[in-house]
C-alpha cells in the first residue's frame, strides 16, 4: 500500500481533536496504512480514532474524515 498523505499539501501528519476537548489535540503521521501516534503521548491518553473521525492536516488547513484518505488499517 502507497503512503497516504494530505490530498492538498501532500504532508504525511495530522491531528485529531479530543471530542471532550477540542483544544486538545493529539498528532499522528501515515505510514503504510497505519496510525503511528506522536511518542508524546501517553498511550492511555490516545484517542479512539476510526475511519469516522474528523482529521486535520498538520501542514495546511485540510480537514475531512479518516476515511477520504484511503483505506487505514485501525
Amino acid at each position: 500500500m502507497g503512503q497516504l498523505k494530505c490530498p492538498v499539501c501532500g504532508s504525511k501528519s495530522f491531528y485529531t481533536k479530543d471530542p471532550a476537548d477540542p483544544y486538545t489535540i493529539c498528532e499522528f503521521d501515515l505510514s503504510d496504512g497505519k496510525i503511528l501516534f506522536s511518542s508524546e503521548v501517553a498511550e492511555s491518553d490516545l484517542p479512539e480514532v476510526d475511519q469516522d473521525t474528523e482529521t486535520f492536516c498538520n501542514r495546511c488547513a485540510w480537514h475531512d474524515k479518516l476515511k477520504t484518505l484511503g483505506q487505514i488499517r485501525i
